[in-house]
């Protein structure tokens, strides 16, 4: 199917006034425990329309930008769609920045107004105000207090504002002038340096990217359900939420990430975008059942997930065994619909992305029944580059390029992509749009690997220095080592976290500055012997607690081990130039990085 639009506002138009305008687009909670409400793409249209004449009356022009830190939830689609029919550009962010962070993103997109959710996001919006010289609002999404300064100002109040001017603007004569090569919007990423970069996506960039997933998916539309989870400022799931609209389907929104497993029994979605750690979640929740099982129920469990996991080759375009066609629907009755149900029993596929989804996990859910289709991408590509197949998976690859993008392997074995959906480029940064963008159009992944004689591509490492947690989240480890090394009691440090629900570390302590101050005086002062040392540890948790505080949460070190041993050029963990051989350091201390992983669970973020 071709997509009929040419900007994200035609398409809008056409759900919000169209043949589909009475249909229900949007279901939500306005408060947590209470029953879904819906609403239809015509209200949301209407709604939208309110919001657009309150940021007129707020000053918002063409070519203005404006932030966003918010969870997701319908007000956040009606200011995107408000701004793009001014002619305006979103910059969204997530809501687990420091103030710090916020004030650097906002100065340096030079946003007009900040939209913030809730009160602790607004008194993160007034500590920066006075050094984002451009930012003339802040407008709350919850309604529930009084503002000060007068700058500020509600969700609720600005839906009331009417534009008064004798040169109103009109609505849907606004929306009519967006152009494909308009920007919808500044997304910022974190780079190896730690400085954030805005990648600029046009409306060309993101239709070009639908296009090209909606060419590898199954047949989607107006009959299908998906479930929303994931925060609107990801550029995952900001891109799925515009297919969504597209295609004509209903969006519930979850109430939290807590809520997903109710949510998603209340919703009874057909489809869903997730991440790695979401899909590893309910694996270990599902073999953690099993434990608990005894004799002869565990005995049937394993063997229906045994018949499964047969039918579930047909999904890699395997051929299946006659016997486990026939056991099907034995397995089925006693054991695989009773773990489909707790996904709303209706679940067409699952889509996965932003990190790599362990095989070991895909293959769990083709056993249960449920397919998982794992993408690859990222921000700059808006983000799709290359998707598996719906009905040839291959596991431990990350499928296939989009049919309208070109990859291929650069000599040094990094991955470059080219196509429409390459990013305009970053905001306010020429030499870095130039460092990943070559003269050729093709896009320096920073991800090296390999393409099979199918035309799979394999993941094999990373060229920059760049983790991507399980759930998504880019995080630069360097300038948090920088950091965390100002304590007078860290030597050396070095981050884990790539494709892991969260960060960890292995710390060589300062062993000179330990004696000194007498930490584990009258005990064991050799290395090892204070590496393993309870008062040592507890010293160095607390210098983590202090220097930590200015980071995000999924920036923070979660836990950690004290290595007796010091990274140096002769024991090849470090470079000439005494830079940490990352890779190195991981396979000598793999076990003990594991260990880390194995402990008491954590949440992640």
């Amino acid at each position: 199917m071709k997509i009929p639009y040419q900007t994200l506002t035609e398409a809008f138009l056409d759900r919000t006034q169209g043949r589909l305008k009475d249909r229900t687009y949007l279901r939500y909670k306005p408060v947590r425990g209470e029953p879904y409400r819906d609403m239809t793409f015509g209200e949301f249209g209407k709604k939208t329309e309110e919001v657009f004449n309150g940021l007129v009356q707020q000053g918002l022009r063409r070519g203005d930008r404006i932030a966003i830190v918010s969870e997701s939830r319908p007000e956040w689609l009606m200011i995107e769609f408000a701004a793009l029919a001014l002619g305006a550009t979103v910059v969204p962010m997530f809501p687990t920045l420091t103030p710090d962070q916020i004030q650097f993103i906002v100065a340096d997109c030079g946003a007009r107004i900040l939209v913030v959710s809730n009160d602790l996001q607004l008194g993160k919006a007034n500590k920066i105000c006075k050094d984002c010289p451009e930012l003339q609002s802040v407008i709350l999404l919850n309604d529930e207090k009084k503002l000060s300064p007068p700058s500020n100002i509600s969700f609720l109040h600005l839906k009331e504002l009417r534009i008064a001017s004798a040169g109103a603007l009109n609505f849907e004569e606004e929306l009519q002038k967006a152009k494909p090569d308009d920007l919808v919007a500044i997304i910022y990423t974190s780079g190896t340096t730690g400085t954030p970069k805005g990648v600029m996506l046009s409306h060309h960039n993101i239709l070009s990217n639908l296009q090209g997933a909606i060419d590898v998916l199954p047949e989607i539309g107006e009959d299908d359900i998906a479930l929303s989870f994931l925060p609107l400022c990801h550029a995952f799931e900001h891109i799925a939420m515009h297919l969504f609209l597209v295609k004509g389907f209903v969006v519930g929104f979850a109430e939290s990430i807590d809520t997903v497993a109710d949510n998603l029994v209340e919703i009874r979605p057909t489809v869903m975008t997730g991440v790695p750690r979401f899909y590893e979640r309910v694996y270990t929740r599902l073999m953690r059942r099993r434990e608990s099982l005894k004799g002869t129920q565990r005995t049937i469990f394993d063997w229906a997930l045994r018949v499964g996991a047969k039918n579930g080759l047909a999904i890699e375009g395997k051929p299946v065994p006659y016997w486990a066609k026939l056991c099907k629907p034995i397995a089925d009755a006693l054991v695989l619909r009773k773990i489909r149900e707790r996904t709303g029993g209706r679940m067409r596929f699952f889509v996965s992305g932003a990190a790599a989804l362990p095989a070991e996990v895909g293959r769990a859910f083709a056993s249960f029944g449920l397919t998982v289709i794992e993408g690859y991408g990222m921000t700059e590509a808006s983000p799709i580059i290359s998707v598996n197949p719906y009905n040839k998976v291959k596991w431990g690859t990350v499928g296939k390029p989009l049919s309208n993008v070109e990859v291929r392997i650069a000599h040094d074995g990094e991955i470059l992509a080219r196509g429409p959906n390459v990013m305009k480029g970053y905001y306010n940064h020429p030499e870095g749009t130039s460092e990943v963008i070559d003269a050729d159009g093709w896009l320096h992944t920073g991800d090296v690997g390999e393409i099979d004689a199918g035309g799979y591509i394999k993941i094999t490492d990373r060229k920059k220095h760049l983790f991507v947690s399980s759930g998504g989240k880019n995080i630069a480890p360097a300038p948090i080592e920088t950091a965390l090394t100002e304590s007078n009691l860290i030597e050396q440090i070095m981050l884990v976290g790539d494709k892991r629900p969260f960060c960890t570390a292995l710390i060589v302590p300062d062993y000179a500055a330990l004696r000194e101050n007498g930490i584990a005086r009258g005990e064991d002062q050799s290395s090892e012997g204070l590496a393993t040392n309870e008062k040592v540890r507890r010293a160095i948790e607390q210098e983590l607690d202090r220097l930590q505080k200015g980071f995000a949460t999924y920036e923070r070190v979660r836990r950690f081990i004290l290595l007796p041993e010091q990274f140096t050029v002769e024991n090849g963990m470090m470079t000439p130039t005494l830079k940490i051989r990352r890779k190195a350091v991981e396979e000598r201390y793999q076990k003990l990085i594991e260990s880390m992983y194995r402990l008491r669970p954590v949440e992640a973020d």
